[in-house]
């Protein structure tokens, strides 16, 4: 499985990972608690079975582009949830969104939520939280609206734990 992902600047970084940080202080799930050094706030413009990296280096010629983080968002699976900073929508964001889904061709119906007109752009904080827990995590997030930058751009290769930066 591969993902293209947008890397935030410094202080949208550092946001959400304070995110993090008081979940796992609440020793909650959390995406912090993940060591491994590829492991940092991104937000997931398309994911395929197979994707060819050579044909995404046009992406980083589209940086920067503002992010504004508003809120959370919630996405549920069974019994259990995903925590997420909501990404506002905006121009500049879609087009971009949109590039790398015509690159990335059409998805398979497992990550159809990346392709164009269905993607939900959000950065997890954490995930397989039950309700119970769920409850916990939203009294601690405090969620305020973040204006920063998206001033990075790669690709996630999760079979081979590789990452490709693309700028």
């Amino acid at each position: 499985m591969f993902s293209v992902e947008l890397s935030p600047d410094a202080e949208l970084d550092r946001a959400v990972r304070d995110d993090w940080d008081r979940l796992l202080a609440a020793d909650l799930p959390s995406s912090g608690r993940n060591p491994a050094p590829s492991n940092r706030p991104h937000l997931t413009l398309a994911v395929r079975d197979r994707l060819d990296p050579s044909a995404f280096d046009g992406i980083a010629d589209l940086l920067p582009i503002t992010l504004e983080l508003a809120g959370v968002v919630l996405l549920g699976h069974r019994d259990r949830y995903v925590l997420a900073r909501h990404v506002v929508v905006s121009a500049p964001l879609l087009a971009i969104h949109r590039v790398v889904a015509e690159i990335a061709g059409r998805p398979e119906p497992r990550y159809s939520n990346t392709g164009i007109d269905r993607w939900t752009p959000h950065i997890t904080l954490a995930r397989g939280l039950t309700a119970p827990r769920l409850a916990t995590a939203m009294r601690l997030m405090k969620a305020p609206n973040f204006v920063g930058q998206a001033t990075g751009a790669r690709i996630w290769d999760a079979d081979a734990r590789r990452v490709t930066t693309l700028r």
